[in-house]
């Protein structure tokens, strides 16, 4: 059975107990609170390590312990110990590699060299002197750790003095630490896609999972098993093939690697750079790129190399390519169609096929163009607008009535009453102009030029003279005019003067010339008529 591992504080103890004050075993074991096999196999240990009470002055806690603890029969030869710098990082490179595997590549370099079971002790004891973030499992190109840092910049309106925050966006490599850093103006959706996307570039490939923060610009609803990932973060990691797997909520070490990445930005960029005045935010990004490269290229304090050596070394030939189209970003979101078959997006209206009224469709929207999908399928493809007051719309998604309106123009009408006649082309300018819209009389005018294929041209025409004048402007009183046929009868265009004789009615001989104040009086006396018996 093996002896229980004291510590050397207890087993000086128990020396001074048993060979000091010559106390029996039975009573160590009760004062130190041990079995009393146990007091008898430190004993026996000390005895074959040929310790005397009281001990040497220059025998330490360490020399003790190597004396009691030696091996026995270990040859005391020296045998090559292992370069487990290079193990560690082949067991992060290579998927799949173990430690028996590095033991056999060990041995057969070395065949005298240390058996398994002691290879894997030294390793972990290597392992426990390494700085923490060397010891964390991340495979190389697996992953990669981002989020905001909590100080903010400041960016100044060069003609109004106006200060705006600018937040930088930290992504690191999970395996070398290798970071990236941009500023943005917000921490919306936009700036997160657009963030990862530049870091996926600036690492020249993609890793295989992303691991962020939880905001509801990445996630809607977090949850510890299914969270909702944004729709437009989603569209991003589609782009690059990629998994999200968000850190859980209050979990900063789900992400302990972003967390001191924004600590080392915080240290090396925010702090040198909050004094300083920038007027944009390029101007900004430009002077973080520029510490950002100092950053990558401090070496560690724990272990040999940088950043970037690790990157170079690890992560780098491990990423997956990026993809050959660059990413832009595109928002994604659901709407319904109206009764007008068209989609409101912020008061850009959009048409889509009039069959699909009534029903919530899938819209992408990116800097130049506007996807529609209805279940997967593609429905609907329209350039941005930049101009909220013209919608953009489409013939083959109108109706067959409404896209048979859609080809007349004012213009057009007018074109078709010259050939008719200079009356009819009056006319059809006057029900244009009567409307505030042309759309709207649009049918009126159809209608009044039908009525040639039905009574001729030289009747409407004459119609159209006879509307004019007494003001009948309609389509069912033109077509009135012509069952009638009132265009038949002769009509003078001045209109009729009509004098009015009465003896109640007086004229300019009726006053008298205006005197010196320049009044006039009336000469002219009306007959009183008496009304009775």
């Amino acid at each position: 059975m093996a002896t229980v591992r004291l510590s050397v504080r207890k087993i000086r103890e128990i020396l001074r107990l048993s060979w000091g004050l010559g106390l029996r075993p039975g009573e160590v074991a009760a004062s130190c609170n041990i079995a009393r096999s146990t007091v008898q196999d430190y004993l026996l240990k000390a005895q074959a390590a040929g310790l005397s009470w009281p001990l040497a002055p220059e025998l330490d806690d360490a020399a003790l312990e190597n004396l009691l603890f030696a091996r026995v029969g270990r040859p005391k030869t020296e045998r090559p110990l292992p370069d487990f710098s290079e193990v560690a990082r082949s067991l992060k490179s290579h998927k799949g590699m173990s430690l028996a595997l590095e033991w056999q590549r060990y041995i057969s370099s070395n065949p005298h060299g240390y058996q398994y079971s002691y290879f894997c002790e030294l390793f972990q004891e290597w392992s426990k002197h390494v700085d923490l973030v060397m010891r964390q499992e991340h495979l190389a190109g697996e992953k990669a750790f981002s989020d905001f840092a909590g100080s903010t910049l400041r960016i100044t309106n060069r003609h109004t003095g106006e200060v705006e925050s600018a937040h930088l966006f930290v992504c690191c490599l999970g395996a070398s630490s290798y970071t990236f850093a941009r500023a943005f103006y917000s921490e919306n959706s936009e700036a997160w896609c657009i963030g990862h996307a530049d870091a996926f570039t600036y690492f020249r490939g993609c890793p295989a999972v992303v691991v962020p923060d939880n905001p509801k610009a990445v996630i809607t609803k977090a949850c510890p098993y299914e969270p909702d990932v944004h729709m437009d973060f989603q569209h991003m990691a589609d782009h690059f093939n990629l998994a999200v797997i968000p850190a859980r909520v209050r979990k900063p070490k789900d992400k302990a690697k972003v967390e001191a990445a924004v600590k080392m930005a915080t240290r090396w960029i925010i702090a040198v750079l909050k004094d300083q005045t920038f007027f944009s935010l390029p101007e900004l990004n430009l002077a973080i790129a520029e510490l950002l490269e100092k950053l990558n290229s401090r070496p560690f304090k724990k272990m040999p190399g940088s950043r970037r050596s690790q990157y170079e070394l690890v992560d780098r030939p491990a990423l997956r390519p990026l993809p050959l189209t660059p990413y832009e970003y595109t928002q994604v979101g659901k709407a319904k169609v109206f009764l007008d078959y068209h989609i409101d997006l912020n008061g850009y209206r959009y048409s889509v096929p009039y069959q699909y009224v009534g029903k919530k469709i899938e819209y992408r929207l990116n800097y130049r163009t506007l996807e529609v999908f209805y279940k997967g399928q593609r429905i609907a493809s329209h350039p941005r607008l930049i101009d909220k007051r013209k919608p953009a719309t489409q013939r083959e998604h109108m109706p067959a009535n409404h896209a048979f309106l859609l080809d007349w123009t004012p213009e057009r009408f007018t074109a078709w009453a010259q050939k008719i006649g200079p009356s009819t082309e009056r006319l059809i300018s006057t029900v244009l102009a009567s409307r505030e819209f042309p759309q709207q009389s649009f049918r009126t005018c159809l209608g009044i030029l039908s009525l040639a294929k039905e009574f001729g041209a030289d009747r409407l025409e004459k119609a159209s003279s006879v509307a004019l004048s007494v003001r009948a402007t309609s389509f069912k009183a033109v077509r009135l005019i012509l069952q009638n046929q009132q265009d038949r009868r002769r009509f003078v265009d001045a209109p009729i003067q009509l004098k009015i004789i009465h003896s109640h009615i007086r004229g300019a001989q009726a006053f008298s010339a205006p005197n010196e104040k320049g009044e006039r009086k009336c000469s002219f006396i009306p007959q009183r008529r008496i009304f009775g018996i």
